[in-house]
Order: C-alpha cells, then structure tokens, then sequence
C-alpha cells in the first residue's frame, strides 16, 4: 500500500504574488493616498509598515485577502510586535514552514484516535501515514492550529483514494491540485 506525508509548506511565489497584489490595491486605496505604507517581504519574513497602529490593521486585512485568493491559507502566518519608530509603526510576519514535534505528535495522536489500520511515523518536519486504507478526519480542526496538506501522491490518485463508500470525497478544503487537509 502507498504511503503519503502530511506536511505544512507555503509556497514562496504565491505568497510573493499576494504581497505586489497587495501592493498595488495599497497604492490605489483612498484611505491610503498621500500616507507612507508598504509591503515589503525579505526572505520568508513579510514587513508591513505605515504611520498609524489602525493602518497596520488595515494592511493585514488586505494581505490575508490577497493570501486567501491565492490559496495560501493566513494561519502560516507568525505576526511579531508593532514597533515604533519616530512617525512610523511596523510590525514583522514570519512565515511557519514545518511541523514541529508537538504538532507532529498531536497529528499522530488523531490518527491513532481514528483507530485507522495505519502507521504513523514522525521524520523531520513531516508526517508519513502508511499505509493508506481510509482517510483521517480529525476530531477537532483547532487543535493543530497550522495548514497541512497530502505530498507524494499526484492529485487523481489521492481523489481516488480518498473517496468514501458513498462514492462521495471527503472535505478536504482544496481546489488545486495538492489537496490540503486543514486540521
């Protein structure tokens, strides 16, 4: 039987994308005109900065609206302190990639939960489940608190796998190809 991993990934260049989107909505916005605000993303770390604490809200608004169209879910989103300095306020968001152990183990803990007939192993920063004879819904979605999603499988062969007696697929909260479980 195939196995698959769960993982918890965001993709640099959509995440790239969101931010000029959010860019150019920032320099076309009304309540914006005239006011120093920007974007600015360096590594995996996101820097909004503007002259008042509400605009910074404002800015994070339209940020997870871009990241939100893009399919890049806002909870891989880390937000630092507001900083302030002289007339300016910025505030840093770093970018999660990776389960940590905890998290690796809470996801192992519902599975186990499910009483699936699977293995469960934690390697890295990855969960490997084999092997595959039903797909895990976890009891509580809030636990994990991260966005995780099947690799190692191609997108016909997880659907496949993952259809239900009724003929039916479970929720899966995806619309691309990579077929993300949010847990």
């Amino acid at each position: 039987m195939p196995s698959f991993d769960v993982v918890s990934e965001v993709d640099l260049q959509e995440v790239r994308n969101a931010v000029d989107q959010a860019s150019r909505e920032l320099s076309t916005r009304f309540d914006f005109r005239g006011v120093d605000a920007a974007y600015e993303l360096v590594d995996e770390q996101i820097k909004l900065q503007a002259q008042e604490e509400f605009q910074l809200a404002q800015m994070l608004d339209i940020l997870q609206d871009k990241l939100i169209k893009r399919s890049v879910d806002v909870r891989a989103l880390d937000p630092g302190k507001v900083e302030a300095a002289g007339r300016q306020k910025r505030q840093q968001f770093s970018l999660r990639q990776g389960i940590d152990r905890d998290t690796g183990k809470l996801i192992v803990k519902l599975i186990k939960d499910a009483k699936l007939k699977v293995q469960t192993q934690i390697q890295g920063e990855q969960v490997r489940v084999s092997p595959l004879e039903t797909p895990f819904e976890p009891q509580s979605r809030q636990d994990a608190k991260i966005a995780t999603r099947y690799s190692r499988y191609s997108s016909q062969e997880l659907l496949r796998r993952l259809r239900g007696p009724r003929g039916f697929a479970f929720q899966l909260g995806a619309r691309r190809a990579d077929s993300r479980c949010i847990l």
